[in-house]
C-alpha cells in the first residue's frame, strides 16, 4: 500500500505506551521518533503547532493528536484486532473509563508521587478511592474488555506499568494486594501479554530517571 506510519513519542510515557500498544495489537508497522522534550524537534512542532506535546501519530502527512483520539483512529483505519467494542453502548462506556482514568487516576497517581508535600497526602487518599474503583469496575472479568485486552486496558497502562514504576522510585505504596486483588491480577495478566511487553520502556532505566528528575525524594515511609 507505500503508507508511512510515523509515531513521535517519548520513552516512559504512558501516553507514548499506549500509541505503541495499539499499533501492535494491530500489526501497523510503523516508525518511531524519540522526542526530548527539553529540546523539542522542529517536525513535533510542525505537526503539533498548539500543544507541542507527544504523542503524535503521522498517517501519510496526516498528524493526529491526543492519545485517546489517536487509539480510535488506529481502531477505525486498520482492520484486525478490535481495540473498542462494536455495541454502541459497549462502546461508550469503554469511553467512559478511558476519560475516567486520565481525568482521575493519572494526575492523583502522579500528585501522589511527585507532587508538593501539601498535596501528596490528598492525592494518597484520592488514589485508594480510584483504584478501589477500578477494581470494582473489573468484576470477576479478566480484562476490562473482557477475555481480551480493549481500550480501557490500553489507556490502564498508567496503572499496569507506570503505577509501579512510580511506587518504586518515589518510594511508596499506593496499591494493596490483599486489598485490590482483582486490580492486581488484572496487573499481572496485562504485563504478561506479549505487546504489552514489546510496547513498554525499561523499567529500571525509567526509575532511574525518575528518581534523578525529582531528586527531593517526595517520599519517605
Amino acid at each position: 500500500m507505500g503508507e508511512e506510519v510515523v509515531l513521535f513519542g517519548t520513552r516512559g510515557s504512558p501516553y507514548t505506551c499506549r500509541i505503541e500498544i495499539a499499533l501492535k495489537l494491530k500489526g501497523v508497522q510503523y516508525k518511531y521518533i524519540d522526542e526530548d522534550l527539553a529540546n523539542k524537534s522542529p517536525s513535533l512542532l510542525k505537526y503539533n503547532p498548539v500543544h507541542k506535546k507527544v504523542p503524535v501519530l503521522v498517517h501519510n502527512g496526516k498528524p493526529v493528536l491526543e492519545s485517546l483520539v489517536i487509539l480510535e483512529y488506529i481502531d477505525e483505519t486498520w482492520q484486525g484486532y478490535p481495540i473498542l467494542p462494536e455495541d454502541p453502548y459497549e462502546r461508550a462506556t469503554a469511553r467512559f473509563w478511558a476519560k475516567f482514568i486520565d481525568e482521575k487516576c493519572f494526575p492523583a497517581i502522579f500528585k501522589s508521587c511527585w507532587g508538593e508535600e501539601k498535596e501528596r497526602e490528598k492525592a494518597v487518599e484520592e488514589v485508594s478511592v480510584v483504584l478501589k474503583i477500578l477494581e470494582d469496575e473489573l468484576k470477576e472479568k479478566k480484562f476490562f474488555g473482557g477475555e481480551n485486552i480493549g481500550l480501557v486496558d490500553i489507556v490502564a497502562v498508567v496503572v499496569g506499568f507506570s503505577l509501579g514504576v512510580y511506587e518504586e522510585a518515589a518510594r511508596v505504596e499506593l496499591l494493596n494486594k490483599e486489598k485490590l486483588p482483582r486490580l492486581c491480577n488484572w496487573i499481572d495478566d496485562f504485563l504478561s501479554n506479549s505487546f504489552i511487553k514489546e510496547s513498554l520502556p525499561p523499567r529500571d532505566k525509567l526509575i532511574a530517571y525518575l528518581r534523578n528528575r525529582f531528586k527531593s525524594g517526595n517520599a519517605s515511609k
